[in-house]
């Protein structure tokens, strides 16, 4: 071979070679972990058991929420310094972000997947944005409370139609608004629902928005399905309960917590898991449990329940049999469980421990533990599933 073959030889391998793409792979077995000391997020594969990149400067994650892009490549993450982040799995990178209010407390996602929504305290009320640019398509300001000042937004979660649904905590109202022309939207307020409603879920069948009432027994029932019938009360003795015990943490209703017929739901101020029939919202049991409740979520198939609980009992998870209502296991996964998170179809369950610096993975037959990922602080997970879920 003589020396101009040689050489354009290696021109055409470099070109080739320049070409060439990053491996291509889908985005199924994706989630981000929440460091929420650090202003980070893990990227982890779960088939892998592994984190395989992260993501800096998202700000104040202290109390930080995920959604995802109807592809499950992009993740839409609320910090609660009122920053909007959207990062990109695949590049492992910020794709755009913006901060678009001084507090905030989480956001969703429209059915079609062009609106993001989020909920803030300060200054009270919604905001939405494009999922392509971030740019801003709407604005809802809360009730005015004096002074300047306007009620605190909690329980946003995403209904059937381009519809937002959330809750007001100071003024006790839910507003319903239709997004379907960003430019024009349609709110319908209900008033006096009850004192202080602190969170919010839709039923996985886009039906239902319950919000839970922190202020007093009870909680407020939305029919999303006949919205002109009005907020009914419903749940006597769900909020505080008889027992008055202190609260350390406020518990969380989002999604998670129906299973078949019933939903099940955390206790405020008390040591139990409350069983409702969903046909007519009433109260069908109460399992006690180790502490106070904080998640209680169903496995995918809604044959287990599994429960994390408040201070100080915070570093054990016990796991509910449905059909039984009986506690059939106790995990301690570490100090400070601050979430769980499902696979797909349920075989595993991801637990941040926060003061461990680690995040647990469980077989969720067997309860046997299967991996250990370090991670700084960690607390909310996320994985790219959530996208074809209502309500999450």
């Amino acid at each position: 071979m003589n020396g101009s073959v040689r050489t354009s030889s290696w021109w055409l391998a470099l070109a080739l070679a320049g070409c060439a793409t990053p491996a291509l792979r889908g985005t199924g077995d994706l989630g981000l972990v929440v460091e929420r000391g650090s202003g980070r997020v893990l990227i982890v594969d779960t088939t892998a058991r592994q984190a395989i990149g992260a993501v800096e400067g998202l700000g104040d994650l202290s109390h930080a929420s995920v959604v995802y892009s109807r592809d499950g490549r992009y993740a839409f993450v609320f910090g609660r310094d009122g920053g909007l982040t959207k990062v990109d799995l695949l590049k492992q990178r910020i794709a755009r972000r913006i901060v678009q209010a001084g507090n905030s407390i989480g956001g969703a996602i429209s059915q079609d997947g062009r609106l993001i929504a989020v909920a803030n305290y300060e200054p009270g009320g919604v905001k939405v944005f494009s999922s392509e640019t971030l740019e801003q398509l709407a604005d809802l300001p809360a009730t005015e409370l004096g002074g300047g000042r306007r009620s605190k937004v909690v329980g946003l979660e995403d209904a059937p139609g381009n519809r937002f649904v959330f809750s007001l905590f100071d003024t006790g109202e839910i507003w319903l608004a239709d997004l379907s022309d960003p430019a024009t939207p349609r709110v319908r307020r209900y008033t006096g629902i009850g004192a202080q409603p602190y969170d919010g879920l839709v039923t996985p069948d886009g039906r239902y928005y319950l919000a839970g009432l922190f202020g007093e027994d009870g909680a407020a029932l939305l029919d999303l399905w006949r919205p002109e019938a009005g907020v009914r009360r419903v749940l006597s003795g769900y909020g505080r309960g008889e027992q008055r015990l202190p609260v350390y943490k406020m518990p969380h209703l989002e999604g998670w917590a129906v299973a078949g017929r019933e939903v099940f739901l955390p206790a405020v101020g008390a040591h139990e898991v409350l069983v409702v029939e969903t046909e007519n919202w009433r109260e069908t049991a109460r399992i006690p449990v180790h502490g106070q409740p904080v998640f209680v979520m169903a496995q995918p198939g809604g044959r287990r329940v599994w429960v994390n609980y408040a201070y100080p009992d915070n570093d054990t998870v016990q796991v509910i049999d449905v059909p039984s209502r009986r506690i059939v296991g106790t995990l301690k996964p570490g100090k400070a469980v601050l979430h769980m998170e499902f696979t797909p179809r349920g075989g595993e369950v991801w637990i941040s421990a926060r003061d461990d610096d680690r995040v647990l993975v469980y077989d969720t037959a067997s309860l046997a533990e299967l991996a250990r990922i370090p991670a700084r602080k960690p607390s909310g997970i996320f994985f790219t599933s959530r996208a074809f879920v209502i309500g999450m």
